[in-house]
């Protein structure tokens, strides 16, 4: 059976990506994909370009965000997806997690000087200058100062929970992030459950929970995720009256060389039943 292409998670240089959006978009269309969510960490700057490119490409484009929030285990990110317009609440949580962003980098900087680097955040920020500055850019900046050969060794030494430059991050309430989207004519989405490491039982619980506050989807696919973890989220999903949604987390071939445009978990391709019988209804209403 033949079907079109589609991928509801990717990223930019916006925040963590490689690719600037116009960039990523081109990179959207030679992959055969026709419609595809940018999604970037805590930061709408890159979804002007990436419309306007997509526009001329003919491509479906939908505008998102991935909104990390505040909660007590694993990570809790929420993505929102289908913006019609941007309105004063999502703009005024953007700018929240832009200064407690900078508030945490100025800190991993401090850390890192307290180790005998000579580390300046204002060369940090001239080396990634259209950037959301996080994690990943640290990483590369280690590389750049000759502390390190690659990210993982970054991570595994320095940056990862418990090492020496990590410092905790400052999310978005759970309830405002939500009214943010909707506020904005989006839906929100859970992303990559698994990432809460918690029990499946617990994730029960959650899910039913988030989904009773107004969450009205799922990323069931993922590449982080095995095809058996992901037909069970979708599963949990259904129990609850989620859509469910799949993506790739792509970031770029520089960032992680395993995950693909247009493929999630497994390696498979991302059916567009996922873009037009999934998220599409619930856009509409």
């Amino acid at each position: 059976m033949l079907f079109l292409m589609i991928d509801l998670h990717t990223h930019s240089n916006a925040s963590d990506g490689q690719y600037r959006p116009a960039e990523l978009v081109e990179k959207v269309c030679e992959s055969g994909i026709s419609a595809f969510a940018l999604t970037d960490h805590d930061t709408i700057a890159g979804l002007s370009e990436a419309a306007a490119e997509a526009e001329k490409r003919h491509i479906t484009f939908i505008r998102g965000i991935e909104i990390f929030v505040e909660w007590p285990t694993g990570e809790f990110h929420l993505l929102g997806l289908g913006f019609t317009h941007i309105s004063p609440s999502l703009a005024e949580l953007v700018d929240f997690l832009q200064t407690k962003r900078t508030e945490r980098n100025l800190h991993i900087i401090e850390k890192m000087r307290e180790e005998g680097i000579d580390a300046s955040y204002d060369e940090l920020c001239s080396l990634f200058p259209d950037s959301s500055i996080g994690r990943p850019h640290f990483a590369e900046y280690l590389k750049y100062k000759k502390i390190v050969k690659d990210n993982r060794e970054a991570f595994e030494k320095y940056l990862g929970k418990g090492k020496p430059f990590y410092a905790e991050r400052t999310g978005a309430n759970l309830d405002e992030a939500i009214q943010a989207i909707v506020d904005s004519g989006g839906v929100p989405v859970i992303a990559h459950p698994l990432s809460l490491y918690v029990s499946w039982g617990h994730l029960r619980t959650i899910v039913e929970d988030i989904h009773s506050r107004g969450v009205e989807g799922l990323e069931a696919y993922h590449p982080g995720a095995s095809g058996h973890d992901c037909k069970r989220l979708e599963s949990l999903a259904r129990e609850h009256g989620m859509f469910v949604t799949a993506g790739s987390d792509f970031h770029g071939e520089k960032i992680r060389a395993d995950r693909k445009l247009g493929y999630t978990a497994d390696g498979k391709k991302i059916d567009d039943r996922f873009y037009y019988e999934e998220l599409l209804p619930h856009l509409a209403k």
